[in-house]
Formats: structure tokens, sequence, C-alpha cells
């Protein structure tokens, strides 16, 4: 059984928009992709196991906040290893985030 979500508007990092143009050039999710939903703010990657018409299944495999790129183990009621429903109109590009590493340059 999944987890119902309520995913973010991917707005302008939504996968069907940055590949509007050219449709024929975007990547189907297969058994074994990672793809990326926004929730809460908040970067989820999903581990797809499944693909039901337009609609991915997998397992949630890392939350990243949104501000610094660090990995959460929740955001809300949503979990890593999670299994939750994808839908394509709710992929998201992965935004850039700074490394923890990286000092800020003035």
């Amino acid at each position: 059984m999944h987890k119902h979500i309520d995913w973010d508007d991917p707005g302008v990092q939504g996968v069907l928009r940055f590949y509007a143009d050219h449709p024929d050039d975007m990547p189907e999710p297969h058994v074994g992709s990672i793809i990326t939903g926004l929730y809460r703010g908040s970067s989820v990657r999903v581990r797809v196991e499944a693909r039901v018409e337009d609609t991915s299944i997998g397992d949630v495999v890392a939350l990243i906040a949104p501000d610094n790129g660090r990995r959460q183990q929740s955001v809300g009621d949503l979990e890593l290893g999670d299994t939750v429903r994808l839908a394509d109109t709710d992929r998201a590009m992965e935004p850039n985030h700074p490394h923890e590493d990286e000092e800020e340059q003035d």
C-alpha cells in the first residue's frame, strides 16, 4: 500500500514544463529510475518500482532540505522508505543545492 501525498506544484522546476518544447526528448521513468517530486518545499527522490499509465510507484530514497541540501529522515508525515505514487505532472527537476563542505563566497 502506498502513502497518499499531496505533492507541491513543481512550477518552473516541472519536468513537463522543462520538456514542453521537446516532449519526445523527455525521459520516461522505468523500474529502477530515481525521480524527484517536491513536498513541503523539500526534494523527494523516489526509486521507481512500477509504472501505471503516467504515474510512478516507488519508495522514498532521499528527502533533501530546500535551503541547504541536507538529507532528512522525514518531512511532515513522509519518511524515508515510504511507498508513494508520483504522477509525471508532479515530477520536478532536481534543484542545485550548495554542498555542505563548500564555503559561501562573498
